[in-house]
């Protein structure tokens, strides 16, 4: 067995130069382990030295969009099924798009859980105010499933450029300064704090917002499930807004209803 030592769980520079060296050398998946850092998962794999790069191939787009996104996910046979994929679409150039294949299938519903958890981060994160002046900074608390983290460092800066931020998960966290994004450890939800003075002016806000002719229930909870509840400020308001919802639009629809 030949293991491949991968720097972090998504180590997409990584995985893919190891397997194209492996795929120009014909080395079949079942024949290669992966693994990340110096983690043992195999007590009969030996780290080998990977083939010298052979002759170059190429592959569909598509692939490469799709290995990027997959490689993200937290499923421990990802890095094994995309090898055995590229190693299909190696002769089969149209096989990506040939929904009915199983591994094609599968590793698709893999890259729709990395885009919808990551539309998820973009949504749900909330940072909180902690420090004053010059050490006035912003941090948030988020759990995800996946190892999306670096994926969504450009949104952040991107939306919050000005702002010192950081971003605390139990997978890894990231701290912008204003120029550049570092990284660190895991950490843990005490890290950051319970509330701040802007949770309130953003309850305030919730609130007005809220449209009690508008509210679907399960639409809202399918769009925002209460694994994401805890980390939102906001949320706390929500089963006290959907109790008084009818009441409060049939005040609407009816101004006679609410003079009574």
């Amino acid at each position: 067995m030949t293991v491949i030592r991968l720097e972090r769980n998504d180590d997409f520079e990584g995985w893919r130069d190891a397997a194209r060296r492996l795929a120009a050398a014909d080395i079949p998946a079942e024949a290669v382990i992966w693994q990340i850092g110096e983690e043992r998962t195999d007590l009969f794999g030996q780290a080998m030295s990977l083939p010298e790069a052979g002759s170059s191939f190429h592959v569909p787009r598509g692939f490469v969009q799709l290995a990027r996104s997959v490689l993200l996910h937290s499923n421990p046979e990802r890095f094994s099924e995309l090898y055995s994929l590229l190693l299909r679409v190696r002769t089969q150039p149209h096989l990506l798009q040939d929904r009915a294949d199983r591994q094609v299938h599968r590793l698709s519903r893999l890259s729709r859980a990395i885009r919808v958890e990551q539309h998820k981060m973009h949504a749900f994160l909330r940072f909180r105010e902690v420090g004053e002046g010059e050490a006035r900074r912003f941090v948030a608390w988020f759990e995800p499933e996946h190892h999306i983290l670096r994926s969504c460092a450009a949104f952040f800066v991107d939306r919050f450029t000005t702002m010192q931020w950081s971003i605390l998960t139990p997978k890894g966290c990231l701290h912008w300064d204003g120029k550049t994004v570092q990284e660190s450890p895991a950490a843990s939800r005490q890290d950051v704090p319970d509330s701040d003075p802007v949770e309130a002016v953003w309850k305030d806000y919730y609130a007005a917002t809220f449209n009690p002719a508008r509210l679907r229930s399960r639409a809202m909870m399918k769009e925002m499930p209460r694994k994401y509840w805890h980390n939102m400020p906001e949320t706390a308001l929500i089963p006290t807004l959907i109790a008084g919802a009818h009441k409060r639009t049939c005040d609407m629809t009816d101004p006679d209803r609410k003079k009574t």
